[in-house]
């Protein structure tokens, strides 16, 4: 693909489908808001198309494509599953999907209200989830190992966005995290990228988890981090204690990895606020009441 930057519209996802699915052109087609890899359009009641917007989306797609009809199955929530793929074209140069759509609304425009229910419901499907994966399954990229190997970027975060007062309880959880033992189990499924955006809500609870491109082979606690920024206050015990598996190591390293992830999420919610490209107002707040989540939470 060249380097001109192709605007993708509703005329164009029309004519995609057109052209490679033409039993489904005739279905309403409307944007999606969000995303970040991908765009998003509702095809019909039931569908949605995602198409890749950044280099490296191509490639999450593939990986969705492959692993999610295994996953899905034996996952209690609804998760986005392919159901058609889109070739590149001269119309489009890339590939793209077609996945059946999950209904709700994201947690980064709505709340919790039934904590506890969202809590049971959480730890059920991470315990689903989080079962030992195959020799072919993708490894993380820029996550998935030890806090101690991903200290550069805690760093990074934390003196571009973290409240001067409470820097030292912040930095206290971090250090925590990276003096925590590693993982010593096999390898499990995890999806990666648990945040407000990426998990839905209806009648006040957690009815549905998206966006897969990231999932990778290898520790927990990268999930686990959910607990605080999914999660309202309050509701970690209740998930630990229904999630049953983690053991006090664990929990230090995903109450550290929340804190990174808070942070990155306050810092994506600067940047929307500032009109920088990529930024996401409404992460902003959700990232600093995640942060207070785990400041008020000791390990448990």
């Amino acid at each position: 693909m060249t380097g001109i930057e192709i605007e993708i519209t509703a005329d164009l996802v029309r004519g995609l489908l057109q052209e490679q699915h033409p039993d489904l052109a005739g279905l309403a087609v409307r944007e999606v808001t969000g995303g970040w890899d991908n765009q998003q359009w509702r095809l019909g009641g039931e569908l949605a198309v995602r198409m890749p917007r950044t280099e490296r989306a191509p490639e999450l797609q593939r990986k969705e494509r492959r692993w999610l009809p295994v996953l899905a199955p034996r996952l209690p929530l609804p998760v986005p599953n392919p159901v058609r793929a889109g070739e590149p074209s001269v119309r489009f140069p890339k590939p793209w999907t077609i996945m059946t759509w999950v209904p709700g609304e994201p947690l980064d425009r709505t709340s919790i209200s039934r904590g506890d229910h969202a809590a049971g419901a959480l730890a059920d499907f991470l315990r689903a989830l989080h079962v030992a994966a195959p020799a072919d399954a993708p490894a993380g990229s820029d996550r998935g190992g030890h806090p101690g190997l991903h200290t550069e970027g805690f760093d990074h975060f934390f003196h571009a966005v973290v409240p001067e007062d409470v820097a030292d309880e912040v930095r206290a959880v971090w250090e925590d995290a990276v003096a925590a033992p590693g993982w010593e189990g096999p390898p499990v499924w995890v999806h990666g990228d648990l945040h407000p955006a990426n998990v839905v809500v209806s009648d006040g609870t957690l009815s549905g988890v998206i966006d897969f491109g990231d999932l990778f082979a290898g520790d927990p606690a990268w999930d686990l981090a959910a607990a605080w920024v999914v999660l309202p206050g309050g509701a970690a015990s209740r998930f630990f204690d229904a999630y049953e598996r983690a053991d006090g190591a664990t929990i230090r390293r995903a109450r550290g990895l929340a804190a990174l992830k808070s942070l990155f999420l306050m810092l994506m919610g600067r940047n929307g606020d500032r009109g920088l490209p990529g930024g996401k107002p409404a992460w902003g707040p959700a990232g600093r009441a995640a942060l207070d989540r785990v400041l008020r939470t000791g390990v448990l």
